[in-house]
């Protein structure tokens, strides 16, 4: 049960209910009706207590066979399990976001998403339409080096204004969300269930220091909804439609991941991936959609930032400025290299330098990885100041 967490963080926000969202809530319970036909009933009717007032014959004419959804109209057959449910978002200060409302998060509302919750449930304080957002995934199984990259990513984004979106799963979802917390970076977890339970349990403490530090915890299910694996995938498209990019850091072939990530395509967001060896299980995912070009192949936030066409916040300086990373003998050679020339170019460096270009490559690499320097567009390189 999350009721302990909902205890805690309400000693937090004591915002009332900011609305009532009876008829809206009664719209997404309606018997086979899905959120694609939601939304487009919404377009033809104007809302959803019109829909709930519209006489017999109009509905008959609307629905056409299917007497069942027009019988739970005229009945009004879930409003007492809809006068439950604004009980319990009440009392346990949840807030509810419709489509039409202006605080929703618009990304969902956007041209390829009419898949998207018309309604969402939200515990914590958080803004859902940040500037930029990303949405980081990858496996329940995560290797230490899948951690670590995680972390190097979203430390990357230190110091800009950034959301970092994922699932609370265990593995790669909950380094995402941990690295944020350290990050100072605001963070959102999107359940498949209702906010009265929190699966996986043992990511409860990581759920309340995410509400503790301005993160939230995002549904479109109803408290009392069971769990079963057909509801992860589902939530998936939420994941993806939250944010302008997905990042793929660790993934098999198959998995929610994956099915992430080629939501994230259809919706025609950005697509990236963490490249990995052949023969690793969990690179399987990522080594696939990059060589069928769906995602872009990075290597740290630096990749992201010139992909996407983000500008750094100009105040930007490292986390690491204040204490510098040690550097390899050869990785001080081409450091003190690029100090030298504000901006230089792979063929410049290998005609400065008495190494390789293999070797050189790799030495950028870690470069980069230490937050030391970042590589422009056309094999550019500067130094982070």
């Amino acid at each position: 049960m999350i009721l302990d967490i909902i205890a805690y963080i309400c000693i937090l926000f004591l915002s009332p209910l900011n609305n009532d969202y009876t008829y809206e809530i009664a719209l997404t319970m309606l018997p086979g009706v899905g959120c694609q036909t939601q939304r487009q009933l919404l377009d033809m009717v104007g809302s959803a207590r019109q829909l709930f007032e519209m006489p017999k014959e109009e509905l008959d004419e609307l629905f056409g066979t299917h007497k069942e959804i027009v019988d739970a109209i005229l009945s009004r057959s879930m409003f007492p399990q809809v006068e439950k449910e604004l009980t319990f978002i009440e009392k346990n200060h949840i807030h509810v976001y419709f489509c039409s409302d202006s605080d929703y998060p618009q990304r969902l509302n956007l041209p390829g998403c009419e898949d998207s919750p018309t309604l969402l449930y939200v515990l914590g304080n958080v803004n859902l339409n940040p500037e930029r957002a990303v949405s980081i995934v990858g496996t329940r199984k995560a290797t230490p080096q899948g951690i670590e990259l995680t972390q190097r990513l979203v430390t990357g984004f230190y110091g800009e204004n950034i959301s970092v979106i994922s699932g609370l799963a265990l593995g790669i979802d909950g380094a995402a969300h941990a690295a944020a917390l350290d990050n100072g970076l605001p963070t959102v977890a999107v359940l498949a269930h209702g906010l009265d339970q929190l699966y996986p349990p043992l990511n409860r403490n990581l759920a309340k220091r995410m509400l503790a530090n301005g993160g939230a915890l995002v549904t479109e299910r109803m408290s009392g909804t069971p769990l079963s694996p057909k509801i992860f995938p589902v939530r998936n498209r939420i994941i993806a439609a939250l944010s302008d990019a997905t990042i793929v850091v660790e993934a098999s072939k198959s998995g929610g991941a994956l099915i992430t990530a080629n939501i994230a395509s259809s919706y025609h967001r950005e697509l990236f991936a963490f490249p990995g060896r052949i023969d690793d299980k969990y690179s399987e995912g990522c080594n696939a959609i990059i060589a069928s070009c769906k995602a872009m192949l990075i290597r740290n936030a630096n990749d992201v930032f010139t992909n996407m066409g983000w500008e750094r916040n100009i105040t930007y300086v490292g986390k690491q400025t204040s204490i510098f990373p040690e550097l390899t003998k050869e990785e001080q050679l081409l450091y003190d290299l690029l100090l030298q020339h504000p901006e230089i170019g792979m063929d410049t460096i290998r005609e400065l330098c008495d190494l390789p270009l293999p070797k050189i490559a790799t030495i950028l690499l870690n470069l980069e990885l230490k937050n030391v320097c970042r590589c422009l567009p056309g094999k550019i390189y500067k130094v982070i100041s």
